[in-house]
């Protein structure tokens, strides 16, 4: 039941999630931040059940460092990380599969923004937006009709505000908290939150 959806746009890319940990008939949290930052310029949305969406999140992030490390410094692109995240998916299909599916933004210096979609099979895709879970239902025909090539950061905004509110008033389950960030050339920022990640 969770919702993590992501839009491109002119220099960057916008990931949005809603912050709730449920399972089953019970609701555990409602301020997780399900968008775990991978390198300055680079962060993955996760949906999931919550151990693996903290075990993969963790796990790819700390690879990706140790990787760096390992040389000299040199960073990975994000074409670079969504294809690490892939095979760590489709590796861990014979192991212990991670029930996780994943929109993955980063920005590069020379290419601008970019996002891959994922899912728990290890399947990857590069798009201009996606939204994993349910949110699909709703979300998708809003943004392929509001996306548009040369949109800037405020329009991309937009679009993610008009499918939280799509996902507020016709979506039968209360997803009442959302936490939307924007990588660009600046970095990783948290745009803004309903409930206060660091509020535990």
């Amino acid at each position: 039941m969770d919702t993590v959806f992501g839009v491109s746009y002119n220099g960057g890319v916008v990931l949005a999630t809603d912050q709730v940990n449920a399972r089953s008939i019970l609701m555990y949290q409602q301020n997780l931040d399900k968008i775990a930052e991978l390198s300055s310029h680079s962060a993955m949305g996760v949906s999931g059940p919550n151990c693996d969406l903290v075990n993969f999140s963790e796990y790819v992030s700390k690879n990706l460092k140790l990787i760096e490390l390992s040389n000299d410094g040199q960073k990975l692109s994000t074409h670079a990380q969504a294809n690490f995240c892939r095979g760590e998916l489709a590796k861990a299909i014979r192991k212990g599969p991670y029930q996780v599916n994943i929109i993955l933004g980063g920005y590069d210096e020379k290419k601008g923004g970019s996002m891959y979609v994922m899912d728990y099979m290890g399947s990857c895709v590069k798009q201009n937006y996606g939204a994993q879970g349910y949110a699909s239902n709703f979300c998708l025909s809003i943004m392929d009709r509001d996306w548009d090539e040369g949109m800037n950061e405020e329009q991309a905004v937009k679009v993610v505000e008009h499918c939280i509110q799509e996902l507020k008033m016709r979506f039968l389950i209360n997803q009442s908290n959302f936490i939307i960030k924007v990588i660009d050339k600046e970095g990783v920022r948290t745009l803004k939150f309903d409930a206060d990640p660091a509020d535990n």
